[in-house]
């Protein structure tokens, strides 16, 4: 017999005219309960004992990946050398931009230099040499747009 309720109910038959009596809770025995009827009534009844909930299985712990742990291990160290990158910076600053300047003085000292040598191996080269230079006269002649050319080089 399936009803709405979890359990079934049999009831005890009692008759108009004879007392009821009443049970205290620690007289019933097991598998029997005090129940209230939908009319009102209350009265013992077997019931069923439901299956109690199977308790949700307790997740075994999981070992850490070595990936997490690695992580976990380096981040502190990174950000730490972070931290000390840039206090190191900032005390090294003023030694940086000096070192900059400096630098780019090198820079002009190599170009200017460079351009002076340039000149002086001119001016010596110039000076070594008294002869004139060679002039060289070429005469080319062609006929018709897509003609041979000839020439002669004269010295």
């Amino acid at each position: 017999m399936h009803s709405e309720t979890p359990y079934e109910i049999t009831t005890i038959p009692t008759t108009p005219t004879a007392p009821r009596a009443e049970m205290l809770p620690h007289e019933i025995p097991p598998g029997v309960q005090l129940v209230t009827l939908p009319g009102g009534a209350r009265t013992l009844a077997y019931t069923h004992p439901t299956a109690p909930a199977a308790p949700a299985p307790a997740s075994a712990a999981q070992p850490i990946p070595t990936w997490a742990k690695t992580t976990a291990l380096l981040v502190p160290t990174t950000g730490a050398g972070i931290a000390t990158a840039g206090i190191g910076l900032s005390y090294a600053a003023p030694g940086l931009i000096a070192m900059s300047q400096a630098l780019w003085s090198a820079v002009a000292l190599i170009a200017t230099s460079a351009g002076a040598v340039a000149v002086l191996l001119w001016a010596a080269r110039t000076r070594t040499t008294k002869t004139p230079p060679t002039q060289i006269t070429q005469h080319i002649t062609a006929t018709g747009l897509f003609g041979r050319a000839n020439g002669t080089i004269n010295h």
